[in-house]
């Protein structure tokens, strides 16, 4: 499992004109999942996502988390995030979990996290998204479940 976590100050998900999803300071969260990954996986995920102090406390210093700030997340699926560009110029999925799964998954992250974080917003499953955002910092971090559970 892969989240590529994106600090951001806004962030929004548009699926044919309509907003699916929509938060101001928080994550926006892409999640690649792959045939491998179980909701054990996901759970452990999940608990390194939303305890990542990555948000400035009153010294400047980056020490609080997203629920010490009251931030919001916004969960994208994106199976893009398990591309294999080896071989030739055309990336190959095969990594990528197959649908049933991922989308099981997804949804059982989005419930894991709305414990937590009173405001969980989301894209569509399978959809065509369009993602805008505006990066605080910028500040991006990858969490790929092989070293995460290693």
């Amino acid at each position: 499992m892969r989240f590529v976590i994106q600090r951001v100050q806004h962030a929004s998900c548009e699926v044919e004109g309509n907003i699916t999803g929509e938060i101001g300071k928080g994550f926006l969260v892409l999640i690649g999942v792959s045939d491998t990954d179980t909701k054990e996986i996901a759970d452990k995920m999940v608990k390194k996502l939303l305890g990542l102090r990555i948000f400035e406390d009153q010294d400047g210093k980056t020490n609080l988390s997203l629920d010490q700030v009251g931030g919001s997340l916004l969960l994208i699926s994106q199976f893009t995030l398990y591309a294999d560009c080896k071989k030739g110029n055309r990336p190959s999925f095969t990594k990528a979990g197959k649908p049933d799964l991922a989308n099981d998954i997804y949804e059982y992250i989005i419930d894991q996290c709305a414990h937590t974080i009173p405001n969980v917003q989301r894209g569509i499953f399978g959809a065509d998204m369009k993602i805008s955002l505006l990066n605080d910092g910028p500040f991006t971090i990858l969490l790929d479940s092989d070293e995460i559970c290693a």
